[in-house]
């Protein structure tokens, strides 16, 4: 992507032997930042695959007018790295096909109609492991005057919608949803658990490698002790691994709805919360496995202070950042010590990586 890569996949640059060794690094490197030195060699976990892997995109718009004819030209773009400016693209290497056709498509029609620019937010696109997509466009007038019905249910997509997103705020959230086409909600299958989860919720990117995490993790949660999963999104961890002695804990409205509804689907005895975890600290009494799956701000102070009030014997901690995961472990350190931990490469070609943490008490190392 000689155009874009910068803003999507700047570690195009190198092979990718040499992105596993940089990624394994990164994360010696935020452990050495606390003082930890990791117990074993680190690992990074992929699946070999480094281009067509995201299930979710978002795109921007960039418009330009020929000013003789007065027809506005219209592009799909994403945003300059570390600045406000645009870039048009046509192609992503992160994209599977039918994702960018789609997108494509809905670029093409709107230039059609002639909408601008200036009227659209942006067109978040998501699909499933199948290949069935879905489409949402954010726009910044509250009414769609310039797409039916049956135009929306011509994309080859399984469904999508038009939504109103108060001009007032940069982010593309939603005030109100104007259209609708089709079916919205999206299937996915994790080590052969079904999930249902929105176009606009939160669910994993890259999840073949997803599943080589939980699979590790499932190593660690063989015991008959009861679970706690905190930051549990729509339950992509609690369900799968967590048995139906599961209490997830999560503060987003929509995800806890989809949590619920994939709990009956499911047959599961698991229990939803939607509460902030740091909020749900009662759940936590010590004799729980306690998983954690937190943003990159890392956990809560007050989860942490709860973790080594109680001293569950075994926390599970995957995260998106390892420096804040590096701080939180050495906070916990004065009760916990690292059993053992692995990377995952679950976005090849940039430099996030995933990694897993097992820390059980201290006095279990001694048993």
């Amino acid at each position: 992507d000689p155009e874009s890569y910068l803003s999507t996949s700047p570690w195009q640059i190198m092979s990718f032997e040499a992105e596993q060794h940089y990624k394994a690094a990164l994360i010696e490197d935020a452990f050495e930042l606390h003082d930890i030195v990791l117990p074993d060699p680190i690992e990074v976990a992929t699946d070999g695959r480094v281009s067509h892997y995201r299930n979710k995109v978002e795109f921007s718009f960039f418009g330009f007018e020929d000013t003789e004819s007065n027809y506005e030209y219209l592009k799909l773009a994403f945003f300059q790295r570390g600045g406000k400016g645009k870039i048009p693209v046509a192609a992503c290497s992160l994209l599977p096909a039918s994702m960018m056709d789609l997108a494509l498509d809905i670029c093409a029609y709107l230039e059609s109609v002639q909408v601008t620019a200036r009227q659209l937010k942006t067109l978040l696109i998501r699909c499933d492991q199948q290949g069935n997509c879905v489409w949402q466009l954010y726009i910044k007038e509250e009414a769609c005057g310039f797409m039916s019905e049956h135009e929306a249910a011509g994309f080859k997509a399984q469904g999508g919608e038009v939504i109103y997103s108060d001009p007032r705020s940069p982010a593309s959230r939603i005030t109100k949803r104007l259209l609708s086409v089709g079916n919205v909600v999206l299937t996915d299958t994790i080590l052969g658990v079904p999930f249902r989860y929105a176009t606009e919720g939160f669910f994993q990117v890259n999840i073949p490698v997803y599943e080589q995490a939980l699979s590790d993790m499932k190593q660690w949660t063989k015991s008959e002790a009861p679970i706690v999963d905190l930051y549990s999104g729509v339950g992509s961890i609690g369900l799968t691994i967590g048995g139906d002695a599961c209490t997830l804990i999560e503060i987003d409205e929509n995800a806890v709805r989809e949590m619920k509804r994939n709990i009956k689907e499911q047959g599961s005895g698991a229990i939803a919360v939607l509460a902030p975890s740091e909020k749900a600290l009662d759940y936590i009494t010590g004799e729980e496995i306690v998983i954690v799956d937190p943003p990159r701000a890392g956990m809560h102070k007050d989860i942490i202070d709860r973790l080594l009030e109680v001293t569950p014997s075994r926390i599970i901690y995957l995260s998106c950042n390892p420096v804040t995961q590096a701080r939180d472990v050495a906070l916990l350190a004065k009760k916990y010590g690292i059993r053992a931990h692995k990377g995952y490469n679950f976005f090849p070609r940039t430099p996030h990586i995933e990694h897993l943490v097992i820390l059980d008490r201290k006095d279990t190392f001694l048993a």
